[in-house]
């Protein structure tokens, strides 16, 4: 089991900018396919970047596509969610989760990741 913790939310207006990084412990983060998935308020957790373990390949859904971008640094054991032209509707709790499975086809799911952070929050003001 992984520690995660997340980091770099706040409130922002529409049409801003923000990174959020989400440190992982442990010697293993590098063998880790890692997503970041939100929740609204009333709504289900929602997918929104997924890259694999190498970084190599990273996954998006229509919502977010051509806005966020998933990066990771292996030798700092951090992956990072930098995300432009944020809308009200991107108002949600942040959760950064870790997959050791190694399955690349469950990674749009909250049941392919065995680790999650504490979450934070993005508020996107009009």
């Amino acid at each position: 089991q992984v520690q995660l913790v997340e980091s770099g939310g706040g409130l922002v207006q529409a049409g801003s900018s923000l990174r959020l990084s989400c440190a992982v412990s442990g010697r293993t983060f590098r063998s880790y396919h890692m997503g970041w998935f939100r929740q609204a308020p009333g709504k289900e957790r929602e997918f929104v970047a997924a890259i694999r373990r190498n970084g190599g390949i990273a996954a998006y859904p229509d919502s977010v596509k051509g806005r966020f971008t998933i990066s990771r640094d292996n030798a700092k054991n951090t992956v990072y969610l930098q995300m432009n032209s944020l809308k009200p509707e991107d108002t949600a709790v942040y959760y950064c989760a870790a997959s050791s499975s190694g399955s690349w086809g469950q990674i749009t799911t909250a049941g392919g990741y065995d680790s999650w952070g504490q979450g934070t929050q993005v508020t996107v003001s009009s």
